[in-house]
C-alpha cells in the first residue's frame, strides 16, 4: 500500500472513530445495557474459538518461542517511536499516554476476607497511601473526543514492605488497569505487529489487514470504547493474570461506587476529563471497590492470552480493598512534573503478586527500558513517592 494512501486511511478511519464519539452521550448507555453482554459473549465464543488454549494446569505459564528477542524488538521500535515523536519537546509515555491527573488516595484492605484470598498485601486489614494515574491509551494525545475511548488506571501503593521484584523501587506495590476486560493484543507476537503499524502511522491496519486480521479484537476494544463522562466513572481491569499467593492466579478490577453520570457537553473542551475529574473532587470524595477474580479453570481462564476474558459466570470478582480519593486539588503544574517523573511497572510488586503470562513478562522490560527512556529526554530523575508529598500552593478543600 502506498505510504501515503495507508496513513490517509487510517486518519481517516480515527476522523470518523470521533465523530461517533460526539454522538455517545445519546445512545451509548442505552446500548450497553442492552447489547454489550451479548455483543461480548459472541465475541468471546469466537476468540475460544480460534485461540487453541494449551495450558494444563491452573497458573501454568507457557513461554512463547523467541519470547526474549520478540520482547527486544517491541522495545526497539517503540524506542524509535518515542525519540522520532519527542524530539526537542517533553517525551511522554508511549502507552497510556495522556495523563488527565494523578492524585492522592488511601487504599484500605478490608477486613474478614476469604482465607484463600489473604495472601500478599491483603493478609491484613491495612491501610495504604496512594497515588493513581488516570491516563489515555495512547500513544499520542489528542483531544478526548479525539482519543481512542479506552481509559487507564495505575495505582501505586506506598509504604508497603517487603522484597520488590523490581530493585529500582523499595516500597511500592503497582496495580494496573484499563476499561476493557482484554487487551488490545493476546500475546507478544501479536504486539509487535502492533507496534509495527504504529511506527508506520497505520495502528488501525493491525487491526484491519484482511491477510492477518485481528477483528475479534477490534470489535472487543469498540464494545469499550467510548466518549468517556469522566475517568471516575468507568470500570477498570487489569487484563492479565497475577499471582495472589503461590500457586493461585488473578486479575482484578477496580469499579466506581457511585452511579453518577457527568454530563458530556456536545464539543467537549480537548481535555474535557481532565476537567471532569477537577470538577469531581472539588465537591466529593470518589470510592471505588478494589476486586479480585480467582482462576479456577485453565481451559476457559487461560494465562498466556490477554485476548481472553476470564467468565465471571466461572469465578465472580471479590472486593478486597476500597479505594478512597479525598476532595483536592491536583492541578498544580508541579503535580503534573510529579506525575511525568512517576514510573508505573507491574513488577514494582511483592512475590506473591508476580505478574503472569508472556505480557507481562515483557512488561517488565518494556516499561523499565521506556521509563529510563522517558526520563533520559526530559532530564528527570526517577522518583519513589512516599505518599506523603504535598505540592505548591496546594491548599484543603
Amino acid at each position: 500500500m502506498s505510504s501515503r494512501i495507508g496513513p490517509f486511511l487510517n486518519d481517516a478511519s480515527l476522523w470518523l472513530m470521533s465523530l461517533e464519539h460526539r454522538f455517545d452521550p445519546y445512545f451509548r448507555d442505552v446500548f450497553d445495557d442492552m447489547f454489550q453482554r451479548s455483543l461480548v459473549e459472541i465475541t468471546q465464543t469466537l476468540l475460544r474459538y480460534s485461540h487453541p488454549n494449551h495450558e494444563k494446569h491452573l497458573c501454568e505459564e507457557i513461554a512463547i518461542p523467541d519470547e526474549d528477542k520478540i520482547t527486544r524488538q517491541i522495545v526497539e521500535e517503540m524506542f524509535r517511536f518515542t525519540e522520532r515523536e519527542y524530539r526537542g519537546r517533553i517525551a511522554e509515555r508511549v502507552g497510556n499516554t495522556k495523563t488527565y491527573g494523578v492524585v492522592h488516595a488511601e487504599f484500605e484492605v478490608l477486613d474478614g476476607l476469604p482465607v484463600h484470598l489473604r495472601k500478599g498485601i491483603f493478609a491484613t486489614p491495612q491501610r495504604f497511601a496512594a497515588w493513581i494515574r488516570f491516563s489515555g491509551s495512547g500513544p499520542f494525545s489528542p483531544p478526548d473526543v479525539s482519543d481512542a475511548g479506552i481509559v487507564s488506571i495505575g495505582i501505586k501503593l506506598t509504604g508497603v514492605p517487603g522484597e520488590k521484584l523490581l530493585a529500582d523501587e523499595k516500597a511500592t506495590q503497582d496495580f494496573l488497569g484499563i476499561s476493557c476486560p482484554t487487551f488490545t493484543s493476546p500475546n507478544v507476537v501479536e504486539n509487535l505487529k502492533l507496534q509495527r503499524q504504529l511506527n508506520a502511522g497505520t495502528p488501525t491496519f493491525y487491526f484491519l489487514n484482511p491477510f492477518d486480521s485481528h477483528y475479534l479484537d477490534l470489535v472487543m476494544q469498540a464494545l469499550y470504547a467510548r466518549m468517556n463522562r469522566s475517568p471516575f466513572e468507568v470500570r477498570y481491569w487489569s487484563c492479565v493474570p497475577y499471582l495472589l499467593g503461590e500457586g493461585q492466579a488473578m486479575k482484578y478490577s477496580v469499579t466506581p461506587r457511585a452511579s453518577a453520570k457527568t454530563k458530556i457537553p456536545w464539543n467537549p473542551p480537548a481535555d474535557w476529563l481532565r476537567q471532569a475529574m477537577t470538577q469531581t473532587l472539588l465537591r466529593r470524595e470518589v470510592e471505588f471497590d478494589f476486586s479480585v477474580q480467582v482462576q479456577s479453570d485453565q481451559c476457559r481462564m487461560p494465562i498466556e492470552d490477554a485476548s481472553i476474558e476470564w467468565p465471571e459466570s466461572v469465578s465472580a470478582f471479590v472486593p478486597l480493598a476500597r479505594i478512597r480519593i479525598p476532595k483536592q486539588r491536583f492541578d498544580w503544574p508541579e503535580q503534573f512534573r510529579f506525575a511525568r517523573a512517576l514510573s508505573y511497572n507491574p513488577w514494582h510488586a511483592i512475590a506473591e503478586h508476580r505478574p503472569l503470562g508472556n505480557l507481562n513478562r515483557a512488561r517488565r522490560v518494556i516499561y523499565h527500558e521506556l521509563s529510563r527512556l522517558r526520563q533520559s529526554m526530559n532530564r528527570e530523575p526517577h522518583v519513589e513517592p512516599t505518599g506523603a508529598e504535598v505540592f505548591s500552593e496546594q491548599a484543603a478543600v
